[in-house]
């Protein structure tokens, strides 16, 4: 199943509905998994005090590292996902293995398909 990628199969995220703590928990957590457009000095700010924020990366799915448990998330995070089928499919696997994930909605076009999730913290032991 795990067939070599000639080329890069980047994925574009974008992490909503939460507070900037959250978010960056997220992306740390994708950081450490994928290579990505973000530094580790891209730390999401919360610019507005009521207006909804949005924050963007971009992961390349290619080569998946080992990933680190993330941190616990104080509530749900909305993560909306634009990528090639195997590349949302890679990063649909690894959110898997990283959080509890539901299934909002996905959409496919001739290429592209669309990941629309709430990612919540696995239930850890108490």
């Amino acid at each position: 199943m795990d067939r070599e990628r000639m080329h890069e199969e980047p994925v574009s995220v974008e992490i909503s509905g939460c507070n900037k703590e959250d978010a960056r928990i997220v992306f740390d957590a994708l950081c450490a998994c994928f290579e990505s457009d973000r530094g580790p000095e891209d730390v999401p700010q919360q610019l507005h005090e009521t207006r909804p924020m949005v924050w963007l990366g971009t992961f390349e799915v290619t080569d998946a590292q080992e990933c680190p448990p993330p941190a616990r998330l104080s509530s749900s995070v909305e993560a909306d996902a634009q990528g090639g089928y195997w590349a949302i499919e890679r990063l649909r696997t690894t959110l898997d293995s990283l959080f509890t994930v539901h299934d909002l909605a996905s959409a496919s076009g001739d290429q592209e398909r669309e990941l629309h999730v709430v990612l919540e913290s696995r239930p850890g032991p108490m």
